[in-house]
């Protein structure tokens, strides 16, 4: 194959949320999560599954820091669990912050640049029994919180993100009611949306106040629209709303985009929206972090589906099939449309330094004696990758690729039932084999360049 080399000190990368690895979920001082609520609901998890005990990650980060420098990952993008840090939303617990200081200095001792989210998903269970992030207080505390964990860490740490996809905290977790904490009313996501976006411009303030020399930014989830025909015009126009311009725009242009505030207006969301909020979220950035793994390819037939919707004003709307390989999500496997994002960004909003936060993919991997020769997986990184080199020949600013994730782990609502790693965990043995992805994602990381898949 053509050898496709990336730029001078691109960042290579993995990613992994505290919920999904870290297990110890009632160790020092921890207290519940919304995770750790959900999770008790039955048939809310595949299997009845829980974060404990995940890849015991809080018990084994030096045996994995040392298995990331072993396959030579630059960076680590990691999260900070909220519940660990300020239990309840209340008090620092210096135990939960003993824990991040011992593994930011863990990976600094092997020369690994410590990528830590402030929120991914894990807000404490007291404080969504306050309202969560339907209620306007949850900024401040966000706020508080992440004040404690950059006054401890912000010494050794130079890049900071604030919250991991936003959309789907908001929508599934509020609308949809199909990831924690399982509600399902629209006019608490659409107060959702606008309260984590104030804890985010918040957040930035903390940050840049304690640390003005950080490199701050937020992690969106990002897909293109697709409708399937004339008819779902405006569906497409809708879901793009939904999922991209009502974090971008007030993000990076200063104001929420007038259709999606009109789509909105039956479920109270610019009651929400108080003078000054649109200044504090949109105060000034470093970078932006893209998840990417696929499309949306959308029809404005009834989808038949029962439940709640996170298409919140959305009546009718369905994801017709199309002819694609898919991974053990379902999802289409559609590598230009990486491409696409990251052009869109580059052409509709004020450029920034760029970063795919997270791209990878479950598959049923098959553990042999020659450990898992994961194909499927290692094709589509190296699929995506040249995606995003198309990106960065037509001018994009991307520099680095964290890929999701860097081990097998607690997929949310599916549990254990899905592997996204390419390192497989054994959860009887917490044995670590680095999968046929991790080896070639080592010589990609090694040469700043697409190397052949076996």
């Amino acid at each position: 194959m053509e050898r496709i080399v990336f730029p001078q000190g691109f960042l290579w990368g993995a990613a992994t949320a505290a919920f999904q690895i870290e297990g110890a979920t009632t160790v020092d001082g921890r207290t519940d999560s919304i995770w750790d609520a959900f999770c008790r609901v039955p048939g809310a998890v595949v299997g009845g599954d829980t974060g404990e005990p995940a890849a015991d990650h809080y018990r084994r980060f030096e045996q994995d820091v040392r298995m990331m420098a072993d396959l030579g990952l630059k960076s680590y993008r990691f999260s900070v669990a909220w519940p660990r840090v300020r239990p309840d939303g209340g008090a620092v617990n210096q135990a939960g912050l003993d824990f991040y200081r011992r593994l930011v200095d863990t990976l600094l001792d092997n020369d690994i640049l410590p990528w830590p989210t402030l929120y991914h998903w894990d807000l404490p269970q007291r404080l969504e029994e306050a309202g969560g992030w339907a209620v306007r207080d949850t900024a401040y505390r966000f706020a508080e919180y992440t004040a404690s964990v950059v006054a401890a860490l912000g010494d050794r740490v130079g890049t900071w993100t604030t919250l991991n996809e936003p959309w789907c905290s908001a929508f599934l977790g509020y609308a949809a009611g199909i990831h924690a904490p399982g509600r399902t009313d629209p006019a608490a996501a659409a107060a959702a949306v606008h309260h984590l976006l104030l804890g985010h411009g918040l957040a930035v303030g903390v940050i840049r106040e304690l640390v003005p020399s950080a490199q701050v930014g937020i992690t969106l989830n990002m897909y293109p629209i697709i409708a399937a025909d004339p008819e779902a015009s405006d569906v497409a126009r809708r879901l793009d709303g939904l999922q991209q311009r009502i974090f971008l725009d007030p993000l990076l242009r200063g104001s929420y985009p007038a259709d999606v505030v009109a789509d909105l207006a039956p479920y109270g969301f610019s009651e929400h929206v108080r003078d000054g909020d649109l200044r504090e979220i949109s105060a000034p950035i470093d970078m932006l972090g893209v998840n990417y793994y696929t499309e949306h390819y959308v029809s404005a037939s009834p989808n038949g589906a029962a439940g709640p919707s996170p298409w919140v004003g959305v009546e009718h709307v369905s994801f017709p099939r199309r002819d694609a390989q898919r991974t053990d999500m379902d999802w289409e496997v559609r590598p230009d449309g990486l491409t696409s994002v990251l052009l869109r960004l580059h052409e509709e909003y004020p450029r920034l330094p760029l970063y795919i936060t997270e791209n990878g993919a479950a598959f049923r991997d098959e553990v042999s004696g020659q450990g898992v020769e994961d194909a499927d997986r290692t094709s589509y990184l190296a699929s995506h990758l040249r995606a995003a080199h198309a990106a960065i020949a037509a001018g994009v600013d991307l520099r680095g690729y964290f890929c999701w994730s860097l081990m097998d782990n607690f997929e949310w609502a599916e549990g254990y039932a899905k592997r996204f790693g390419i390192v497989h965990v054994d959860y009887e043995t917490q044995v670590r084999t680095p999968k046929m992805s991790a080896r070639w994602f080592a010589r990609v990381a090694r040469d700043n360049a697409l190397v052949a898949v076996p």
